[in-house]
């Protein structure tokens, strides 16, 4: 599904607030845990790696770094994982949003397949439905209606952000800049910006993208060679990873999953240096548990993740002069850039 390209400008942050200083945000996919490589299912609900989720906050919390949950169904279903992130909320180390697994949240009016796992490509009304249950939920479960969102496996369509607005929600963490899963059956991305923009109207609903961009000789010419990454037969026949040996182009994600922590460091330094003032960055929750995503299948592995994070996190603070601010931040900022009142139109927390 291709959904409608928007290339809002860039959100200039205001002076007075942030002086020259980038900003991070964390945004984690909080959700069950299941094997990616088989059949969706309703039956997997688990969450047993929530409680994993204090390993990332050993990194958080000296920093100053307030992540944002993103949860879906599973975890809002968990009396443990409620209480967990209350607790956290509570001390005011974390803010809340909603993240959307379709086949987990009701109404179940559509069949299990990889299709209908994208939400965009459900009916319009069936989706909305959907999100609205789920915001409900998370409503019902802590108290206050979550207004930040991102859609499971970016699977955003022609109407997700129109029934986001109608719902109440502010941010939208959905985009992902220079990608397209439309090989896979979902969305692409080609042509939005990547950097925070007003998805419909100025002081509505905002998109923070998740941070991709491209280093290399020629990461100027990013934006243009992105199909190279994303389309099946480039993939087989192993052009990305030419690409990046040869030292030309690599396109690097801001998460600790997979991607080394140089290349992120360079990343953020190629964009800082070019003027990029808001970076956001990402991870699933279920990494910080062994064995339940691609990422971490031993302790070892878990140890270089949390050190991967911890790494990044650190250089962004200590060599870029960065500071990190929640989703609620940054739309409290934007809203203030338009020279409106924040105190109006700012994300709850």
């Amino acid at each position: 599904m291709k959904i409608h390209k928007h290339t809002g400008a860039r959100l200039d942050l205001p002076a007075n607030v942030c002086p020259d200083r980038p900003v991070m945000t964390i945004v984690v996919d909080t959700e069950e845990e299941f094997d990616w490589n088989a059949p969706f299912s309703r039956s997997n609900t688990d969450t047993l790696s929530v409680e994993g989720q204090a390993y990332a906050h050993e990194v958080f919390d000296p920093l100053g770094a307030k992540p944002t949950y993103v949860m879906d169904q599973a975890i809002v279903d968990s009396d443990a994982a409620v209480r967990f992130f209350s607790d956290l909320q509570k001390q005011g180390l974390c803010e809340l949003g909603a993240h959307l697994h379709a086949w987990l949240t009701p109404p179940f009016d559509e069949e299990v397949n990889n299709h209908n796992s994208f939400q965009g490509n459900l009916p319009a009304d069936l989706e909305f439905n959907k999100i609205k249950n789920l915001r409900d939920a998370i409503t019902e479960r802590f108290g206050q209606a979550p207004t930040i969102f991102k859609a499971g496996r970016y699977g955003v369509g022609a109407e997700t952000f129109t029934s986001l607005a109608k719902l109440g929600f502010k941010v939208d963490c959905s985009v992902v800049p220079h990608t397209s899963h439309m090989e896979i059956g979902g969305a692409s991305f080609y042509g939005m910006s990547d950097t925070p923009f007003w998805l419909d109207k100025e002081g509505g609903l905002l998109s923070l993208p998740l941070t991709r961009g491209f280093t290399g000789l020629v990461s100027a010419a990013g934006p243009a060679l992105s199909f190279l990454f994303d389309k099946r037969v480039y993939k087989q026949m192993k052009v990305p990873a030419v690409l990046s040996r040869t030292g030309l182009i690599e396109r690097v994600t801001l998460t600790p999953e997979g991607v080394p922590a140089k290349d992120q460091k360079q990343l953020l330094k190629r964009l800082v240096n070019s003027g990029s003032r808001v970076f956001s960055l990402a991870y699933h929750s279920s990494s910080l548990g062994v064995g339940h995503t691609p990422y971490v299948q031993s302790k070892a592995d878990l140890k270089a993740l949390v050190k991967t994070l911890k790494d990044v996190l650190t250089y962004f603070q200590q060599e870029l002069g960065g500071q990190f601010l929640s989703v609620s931040d940054i739309y409290t900022m934007a809203v203030s850039s338009m020279g409106g009142s924040s105190s109006e139109t700012m994300v709850d927390k």
